[in-house]
């Protein structure tokens, strides 16, 4: 039986010749890049973080890690505490140390690429209860590897975990962990709702005390399918990939540069945007500088509010008070 291979929205491709990877690799030789700029580390406020149940946080370990509780969960997404990525060690030190996560309730898994999949991440966090949520066509790896609390999605389909609605959606990318498997599963980002929320009622005070719908992006080209979420989902706060995308003439189809980024902010119609996705892993010829200033130069030129743009450090925690939704705390 062939195996089920699958795409991107229109058919899109990722795929690069090998004549395409040398002449990177030879533009790689001339270029000359500032890494020195690190991204700050503080203090993880963890007692709060232990003990909170009630309100909406969102903490960054780095990369495309965050710790999210989210009405009475603890959730993380893509569990990397890898030192190294391949030959590149990692540019800074997790946000949290992995022995000082509080217990985890859901794993979102985005993809299957190993800066987003973490075998041994995952088995230090996975507990009794944990459940494991994947794109399709991955359960079956993850069971075998002994995550027997797993279930897998399709793009906009979704499950219910105690009072959380998890929506799987699309983004433009491609996954492979081994010569054998290239996009044998799927990749996507998701949506955190209230379970039992009410459709809007139009009455912006009433709403306004509600937990804010959290869009977790995961890894993606720009593509249409960011304004198809923000006509399905009421979005509050994006968390939205910045780096990986130089040389763009190769990343362009598979990660968004900075401008791309706001442009795929304002499509799914999020209230704020937290950046991810850069300085910790040295993926692409970019620079966390690079992507920060070319974010915030075009943050200016749109108009977008100072406010609405989240930059965290790791380990900060952005706390999100049911009255406070739109600007944070």
């Amino acid at each position: 039986m062939p195996k089920i291979r699958y795409d991107n929205m229109d058919n899109v491709s990722t795929d690069h010749t090998l004549k395409q990877f040398n002449q990177w690799r030879q533009e790689r030789k001339h270029k000359k890049k500032d890494y020195s700029f690190q991204i700050p580390n503080v203090p993880p406020e963890l007692d709060y973080l232990h003990a909170n149940r009630l309100d909406t946080s969102i903490t960054w370990i780095g990369h495309s890690t965050f710790f999210i509780q989210y009405e009475g969960l603890n959730i993380l997404t893509g569990p990397v505490w890898a030192k190294r990525m391949g030959f590149e060690r990692r540019m800074g030190e997790p946000g949290i140390e992995i022995g000082q996560v509080p217990q985890v309730d859901v794993i979102l898994i985005s993809h299957s690429h190993y800066d987003h999949l973490h075998m041994s991440s995952i088995r230090r966090l996975y507990r009794k209860g944990t459940l494991l949520v994947v794109p399709v066509g991955l359960r079956k790896k993850m069971v075998r590897k002994g995550f027997d609390n797993c279930i897998e999605l399709k793009w906009w389909e979704h499950t219910v975990v105690h009072h959380v609605k998890i929506s799987f959606v699309p983004t433009q990318h491609w996954t492979r962990r081994t010569p054998f498997d290239t996009n044998s599963s799927h990749w996507g980002g998701y949506v955190l709702e209230p379970a039992n929320a009410l459709p809007p009622s139009g009455n912006e005070q009433e709403e306004a005390l509600l937990p804010p719908n959290l869009y977790f992006a995961g890894d993606s080209g720009y593509f249409p399918g960011f304004k198809d979420i923000g006509n399905r989902y009421k979005i509050h706060v994006a968390l939205m990939p910045i780096g990986a995308y130089e040389p763009e003439w190769f990343m362009t189809s598979q990660h968004v540069n900075p401008e791309e980024a706001l442009r795929a902010f304002l499509d799914v119609k999020a209230e704020t945007m937290i950046p991810m996705h850069y300085g910790t892993f040295r993926l692409a010829d970019d620079t966390a500088r690079e992507a920060l200033d070319r974010m915030e130069a075009e943050r200016k030129r749109l108009g977008i509010a100072e406010d609405r743009l989240k930059v965290l450090k790791y380990g900060e925690t952005l706390r999100i008070h049911p009255e406070h939704r739109g600007a944070g705390s």
